[in-house]
């Protein structure tokens, strides 16, 4: 399935909805959805000195890093644009298959950057209607085509953990906390964490988080399923990296229909039976490209026993 660049309504809303644009008192300045362009010709961005986010491409994987360790991450609509831009970028290559979202400087992302937020001069536009342009944070809109996979160390905190749930997997360093911490100042979820949170975990566990604002730590979420895998201090983002790997190594137009036809029955089917047409009518086409070739592997002996190869 092709990239839909941001979320789509669905028919009902789409409707009865009438495009507006969130305005708060002060300064303001657009997204230009429009500027963005596929990124850097898949050179490594991370040289370059001052970027607020940077890239770097291992084989089939591509990590996107934001750079704002001054500022434990949090995110201003600059580095949102940028945020935008990688992913777009990395959606659209064919070469390659799975992203990993860090943060440099121990810090997944702190959300917002609320100091922006609290400047009079400072930026304070944001695209309401979500199949128009990016979120607050930037690409909590997107709907990409590929896995992402978040290596968690640090805070991932108020927009930060809205950032990690976007993300189809998350690593999670031992010390790691996550939490919607933006409760305490008012500070509303608006880049996707009251749709995916619940989704996720569940509503009795997304409620707690989303009315306490309390953090969570890694073993919790663990628990919880927030977190899929929890590993040592430090090692987040190698584990990631591995990880984004082994899932480059499967035959990927399979892999992409049942991942698409995944999301499709969490978020968009409105029946069983819709879901599960959608599964057969979405897998299929693989069948010949994929399946008959994967079968003969199997039948002189590969992979037998359920090994890995």
């Amino acid at each position: 399935m092709a990239l839909r660049q941001f979320c789509k309504l669905t028919p009902v809303l789409a409707a009865n909805y009438q495009s507006k644009t969130f305005r708060l008192p002060g300064k303001t300045t657009f997204f230009a959805v429009k500027s963005y362009s596929t990124a850097n010709g898949g050179k490594d961005t991370g040289a370059a000195a001052g970027q607020t986010v940077v890239s770097e491409r291992r084989g089939s994987v591509f990590l996107v890093a934001i750079n704002r360790p001054e500022n434990r991450n949090a995110v201003n609509q600059e580095t949102g644009r940028r945020l935008v831009k990688e992913l777009l970028a990395f959606d659209s290559d064919p070469d390659l298959n799975v992203a990993v979202l860090y943060g440099k400087g121990g810090n997944f992302c702190a959300g917002y950057d609320l100091k922006e937020l609290a400047n009079p001069a400072g930026p304070r536009k944001f695209e309401q209607d979500v199949t128009k342009g990016p979120g607050p944070l930037g690409p909590s809109r997107l709907q990409l085509s590929k896995p992402l996979i978040a290596a968690v160390s640090g805070y991932a905190v108020a927009g930060g953990l809205e950032l990690a749930a976007l993300a189809d997997l998350r690593v999670v360093e031992e010390s790691a906390i996550m939490g919607v911490f933006c409760r305490r100042f008012g500070v509303p979820l608006l880049d996707g964490g009251s749709v995916r949170l619940p989704r996720l975990i569940g509503l009795s566990r997304a409620l707690d988080l989303i009315l306490t604002g309390r953090p969570v730590g890694a073993q919790e979420a663990l628990a919880f399923g927030l977190a899929n895998r929890v590993v040592p201090d430090g090692q987040a983002l190698q584990a990631a990296v591995e990880l984004a790997e082994r899932i480059s190594s499967f035959p990927q137009e399979c892999l992409r229909a049942d991942r698409t036809s995944a999301m499709y029955s969490c978020y968009d089917a409105a029946s069983y039976t819709q879901a599960m047409q959608f599964e057969f009518d979405n897998g299929a086409p693989v069948v010949s490209a994929e399946s008959i070739p994967g079968a003969r592997k199997f039948a002189t002996g590969v992979g037998r026993g359920g090994k890995f190869f």
